[in-house]
């Protein structure tokens, strides 16, 4: 009677570890599932990523990765790349007075151009200044952008006095105007 006992409660054994074998192999594998479906989730571009609010977005890299049958070519015609024109000169503006020998500056990003105007320190070298201001925004900007830079510090309020104007092209009088100032020797008291 004690050997079948004992027999008895080996299979009873046998049956629950092996039981709670398949439950975590199950776990395993449903865990498994849910991050394939995440890893898909993030890798698929029209998925919008919910960044966490403790997370900075500046330390992730950006990637996109498409195959033919992903794109939709006839939406394809509608698709347009745009720029944060403000997000750009507020960029542009912060490196700038990151160097030495700026004091002020004001930049207005356009469809077309940037137009940067500074106040520089009186003893920092005019002509070094100028190809700061003019690297750091070919550096930003797309290559198609033109960029003018002018250390006349009244042109500021002349750029400031644009910032609220749109892209419609209507103020071209006005900009081109202040690119011929901008391009005017100027000449420091």
């Amino acid at each position: 009677m004690k050997k079948v006992f004992a027999s008895i409660i080996a299979i009873y054994m046998l049956i629950v570890i092996s039981a709670c074998n398949t439950n975590d192999d199950t776990d395993n594998a449903t865990q498994d599932m849910q991050n394939r479906n995440q890893i898909q989730d993030q890798l698929n571009p029209n998925h919008k990523i919910q960044t966490p609010s403790n997370q900075d977005i500046n330390h992730q890299l950006g990637y996109v990765r498409y195959s033919k049958d992903e794109i939709d070519t006839q939406n394809l015609d509608n698709h347009e790349a745009r720029i944060d024109r403000r997000e750009m000169a507020d960029m542009i503006t912060r490196l700038i007075l990151n160097n030495n020998g700026f004091n002020e500056v004001a930049t207005l990003v356009t469809d077309q151009e940037v137009l940067i105007a500074y106040d520089r320190d009186n003893n920092s070298d005019s002509k070094l200044t100028k190809e700061v201001a003019q690297k750091t925004a070919e550096s930003v900007m797309p290559r198609f952008y033109k960029v003018y830079v002018s250390d006349n510090k009244s042109l500021m309020y002349d750029i400031q006095s644009l910032h609220n104007s749109n892209t419609n092209r209507n103020y071209d009088k006005l900009i081109q105007k202040l690119i011929n100032d901008m391009e005017k020797p100027y000449e420091h008291e």
